[in-house]
């Protein structure tokens, strides 16, 4: 089955059948009420318009709920969408959505489809549905006006993302801040970079700290081997192994002052 045909002179996006900021939807000329999410509806909701917002290129602005005419008799609005920052040229009002997402149950894919249909006959390039109940993401196949499941190991890649988006962020709210975190490095934001730079200056100051510790260190054992060979004390392998594993300072210093009167090395690793 092949795609529904595109409109070829379709209404504004923005010219309204139904009030916004409504419950109401328009399908088919026919006035349908939007009943509100409930928990897990809501809240994936939620994950994937921030989801949307860190991923969006430049150039493109995300929305949630925003109402689009989809046909003369249509009006309806996806749950998250994706769309030019940029007026149209022509009318002045915003551009046509380019990526649209949706919530649902898995009863509800079918109205789900019903929805993608419409969108995609007005020229939507790409419509995706997250399953809740199944914990599965799909996308709309115009050329079998059905939907296809996505491999949650799989990215979704398009011109409207900055960074890939990966699809078990989508469905998993476990992963949904890594995603955000990693989309948001590498749009460059400048809260994290700076985050970033000052973990690597803390890191450095750090090492260079490790580093005077180890060189004082290295100057003690070089100054106790120098006494104890003054003395004839000669360490075995074994004991100058242990003498040289050795970085506490409060140990050093105590060996160091024992070195000058102790009768044998191992008097001194007993210390």
């Amino acid at each position: 089955m092949s795609g529904a045909a595109k409109d070829s002179n379709p209404p504004p996006v923005d010219e309204r059948l139904v009030a916004p900021e409504s419950r109401f939807e328009i399908w088919d000329g026919r006035v349908e009420y939007v009943a509100p999410a409930d928990e897990p509806h809501a809240t994936r909701h939620s994950k994937i318009s921030a989801l949307l917002e860190a991923h969006a290129g430049e150039g493109y602005e995300v929305a949630s709920d925003m109402l689009t005419r989809t046909s003369e008799i249509d009006d309806v609005a996806p749950d998250a969408s994706v769309f030019p920052s940029q007026r149209d040229a022509v009318t002045g009002q915003r551009q046509l959505e380019e990526l649209a997402f949706e919530v649902a149950s898995t009863e509800a894919l079918s109205h789900a489809g019903r929805k993608a249909q419409k969108l995609a006959k007005r020229g939507v390039r790409r419509i995706f549905a997250v399953d809740v109940t199944r914990q599965r993401a799909v996308e709309w196949s115009e050329a079998t006006a059905s939907w296809r499941i996505l491999d949650q190991d799989s990215v979704i890649e398009d011109r409207a993302f900055a960074a890939p988006l990966p699809v078990r962020a989508l469905v998993s709210a476990a992963k949904a801040d890594d995603a955000m975190a990693r989309a948001l490095l590498a749009k460059g934001n400048p809260v994290l970079i700076a985050a970033l730079d000052d973990e690597r200056s803390k890191g450095k100051l750090e090492g260079k700290a490790e580093g005077k510790l180890e060189g004082k260190a290295e100057g003690k054992l070089e100054a106790l081997f120098s006494v104890l060979a003054a003395r004839g004390l000669v360490p075995s392998e074994s004991e100058r192994e242990q003498l040289g594993s050795e970085r506490g300072a409060l140990r050093l210093d105590a060996w160091l002052k024992a070195a000058i009167s102790c009768s044998s090395v191992r008097e001194l690793l007993d210390i």
